[in-house]
């Protein structure tokens, strides 16, 4: 029997943006190599693990209607994998407290995800090592240990293979949430169809970006943005090029979607000019919400 007791665990875990993705050409497996630069950003869902008979899950916050609330959340599957590794019975409730765009391309359910992992592995004293942990993520998602770790990283493979980077300074950034979600299967069926027949070159770290991150110069980070996915993004949702372009005339230093979207992402000089930005691009009419954050910031925290 669970000992109902024991204090509730709560975890809170960014958002991330990729400031560069570079997508390979597709593998035999159906996954693409990626050199894929994260940055984890100001905006964060909150997982709480509580003792419970039986397993259950719940959610409050923005858009939890449009998240499932069941099984096949990836919370749930990171509960029950971290569970049937130590060969115990996943008793918990996890509750989700949403504030990361629901399908918006910032890694929303693998935040989810990392943090239902080490908030469980926290509650049950399973005791496993960042490693073991991090190979967790892994099997559940490509962007799952990037949400572990936070920062800033490069993921090699599918993206799940990180390495920490360095950043020398703080970087200002607006969002503008679409209507609706875009599907990153969706995404990457795009891609393949859009690049079908040419010659998809190995995905690489862009030097100029990793010493723009490096020194902390967003005019210079804003100038090597890059998403090999935005051609495909664009070309399932038509309407992101008026957000982008709405960003730009207002101010922002550089714009794309970020990771397979629909969310835009806009990188600012400062934290006013974010307002000013957000502001504009409400009353642009071409986004349902935006969103002000920094980054770099640490990932999967306990609280």
């Amino acid at each position: 029997m669970t000992d109902t007791t024991t204090t509730s665990i709560t975890v809170r875990v960014p958002a991330k943006v990729n400031v560069q993705l570079a997508v390979g050409a597709a593998r035999p497996d159906g996954f693409h190599d990626l050199a894929n630069v994260f940055l984890a950003v100001g905006l964060h869902d909150e997982v709480t693990a509580t003792p419970a008979d039986t397993f259950r899950i719940t959610a409050e916050g923005h858009d939890v209607d449009r998240i499932p609330l069941d099984r096949t959340n990836l919370a749930a599957r990171a509960a029950e994998l971290l569970a049937a590794r130590h060969g115990i019975e996943p008793r918990v409730h996890l509750h989700i407290r949403k504030d990361i765009p629901v399908a918006g391309g910032m890694a929303g359910g693998s935040a989810d995800a990392a943090g239902a992992l080490l908030a469980c592995d926290t509650l049950w004293s399973t005791g496993s090592t960042r490693e073991e942990l991090l190979s967790l993520c892994a099997e559940l998602g490509s962007d799952v240990p990037f949400s572990l770790v936070g920062g800033a990283a490069l993921g090699r493979g599918r993206g799940e293979l990180l390495t920490p980077l360095p950043v020398g300074g703080t970087f200002h950034w607006v969002f503008a949430v679409a209507d609706g979600g875009l599907s990153t299967p969706a995404v990457y069926g795009e891609f393949d169809r859009l690049t079908a027949g040419t010659a998809v070159p190995e995905p690489e770290p862009a030097p100029d970006l990793l010493a723009a991150l490096e020194s902390g110069d967003a005019t210079a980070l804003a100038a090597s943005l890059t998403n090999d996915l935005q051609p495909a993004a664009l070309s399932l949702c038509p309407p992101l090029t008026a957000t982008l372009s709405a960003g730009t005339t207002a101010g922002a230093l550089a714009a794309l979607v970020s990771g397979s979207g629909p969310t835009t992402a806009f990188l600012v000089k400062d934290a006013e000019t974010a307002r000013e930005v957000a502001s504009a691009l409400l009353a642009s009419g071409t986004c349902r919400q935006t969103r002000v954050a920094e980054g770099p910031v640490a990932g999967a925290t306990v609280l």
